[in-house]
């Protein structure tokens, strides 16, 4: 791209972000101003150690209120079968039944269409996923899940809360070997900074809000008498719902935002600061990589049937990607830098701006990497991901 460093002319030619809907555009702006906030007490030589604040509580008694409404709706559902008598009844009965089970608490359950390592499956890379936890001050995960996605993740699953990590191929096929501890410190660390939003209670809380939202949520382009009404009969419950989802939105964001930052402290920690800031890199770069592993899929597409999937060297594919990505000039890296500071880029509503992250990691003394892997140690660890990365790239393939 041609642009000028010193005036930033054509730095940003690309079309403007598409608007978000209302709630979502009201969570960036929230985003926006705890993530400044958090940033300036860093800059100011604050502390990111999670702590249980007001905020923190109030939210806690919300998100149990929004769960006894939900065991209220199963409660008056039952009393209305067993007590009140009468069809009528019955049936507003098992509408609420039905209604608090869609509400319900979930325990959220391992893919069944992905591949899932454990670790008899992949021992090195438990090991290495071992070390990384005991360096930011927690423990391991039971499976790893991989995808073909650009980003990574943790979570818990089962009603024992076994965590997990999920790994996209595209984020750790591009990244290097650094890089991808960093990645792996930034993950684990989410287990030790405190985010009430990775809580059984809060997030549950937060999807059941979210449904009541979709359950009243106003037609766009009423057509007919009844599609006024029942608009405006939803408009209570929907005001309520909107509100209760913003005010636990506001009390939990700026947690959600301290634990972001924290993860990146321990991303630096275990991989350095250097990997950490490269990682920041990676995320406004992540999108040519799409678009390159999109263009080359597409390639394999044409040249035969379903049938291309089964003849795709999946090394062959993240290596041409990873060296995609190495290509990128760094005066390119450095516009996009510009240009996730001038959008406001993130990876998404919870998380700080990008560009407040890199310069949060820059604003304290740099630290150099704890965890250094050997090339015999991490070609252990790709020969073991060999399996599933066949299996994700067939999947890609296919569609």
């Amino acid at each position: 791209m041609t642009w000028c460093e010193a005036c930033d002319w054509n730095v940003d030619p690309g079309k403007p972000d598409e608007a978000p809907g209302r709630m979502e555009a009201f969570r960036r702006r929230l985003a926006k101003s705890y993530g400044e906030k958090l940033y300036a007490e860093v800059a100011a030589g604050g502390s990111l150690a999670p702590h249980r604040d007001p905020a923190g509580v109030f939210a806690l008694v919300l998100a149990l209120a929004v769960h006894g409404f939900t065991a209220a709706v199963a409660l008056g559902g039952l009393l209305l079968i067993t007590v009140a008598g009468g069809v009528a009844f019955c049936v507003l009965g098992v509408v609420l039944l039905l209604l608090a089970w869609v509400l319900r608490p979930r325990m959220a359950r391992l893919p069944e269409d992905l591949p899932v390592l454990r670790r008899a499956d992949a021992p090195e890379l438990f090991a290495l996923v071992d070390e990384v936890a005991a360096l930011t001050g927690t423990t391991g995960v039971r499976a790893v899940v991989v995808d073909g996605d650009f980003n990574a993740s943790v979570s818990t699953y089962g009603i024992r809360r076994h965590r997990v990590l999920s790994l996209g191929l595209g984020a750790w096929e591009s990244l290097t070997p650094q890089e991808r501890i960093a990645l792996l410190g930034h993950e684990l660390g989410h287990f030790a900074n405190g985010d009430l939003r990775h809580g059984l209670v809060v997030s549950n809380a937060l999807r059941s809000l979210d449904t009541w939202r979709y359950l009243v949520a106003a037609q766009s382009r009423p057509q007919t008498l009844m599609d006024w009404l029942l608009n405006l009969l939803y408009l209570p419950p929907r005001l309520v719902v909107n509100g209760l989802l913003a005010l636990l939105d506001r009390l939990t964001l700026r947690s959600a935002q301290r634990a972001e930052y924290l993860a990146d402290t321990f991303a630096a920690r275990v991989g350095s600061t250097a990997s950490a800031v490269a990682l920041m890199d990676k995320l406004l770069v992540w999108e040519s990589g799409e678009g390159w592993l999109r263009r080359e899929v597409n390639a394999v597409r044409t040249k035969g049937s379903r049938a291309a999937g089964r003849d795709t060297n999946a090394d062959e594919l993240w290596e041409g990607l990873a060296a995609h990505m190495a290509s990128v000039p760094d005066r390119e890296r450095e516009r996009l830098r510009r240009v996730g500071a001038l959008r406001g880029h993130s990876v998404d509503s919870s998380h700080p701006p990008t560009h407040l992250r890199r310069a949060c990691l820059l604003a304290v003394p740099p630290t150099g990497a704890v965890l250094n892997p050997t090339d015999e140690r991490l070609a252990a660890v790709s020969t073991e991901l060999s399996t599933a990365r066949a299996t994700v790239t067939r999947m890609i393939v296919r569609g």
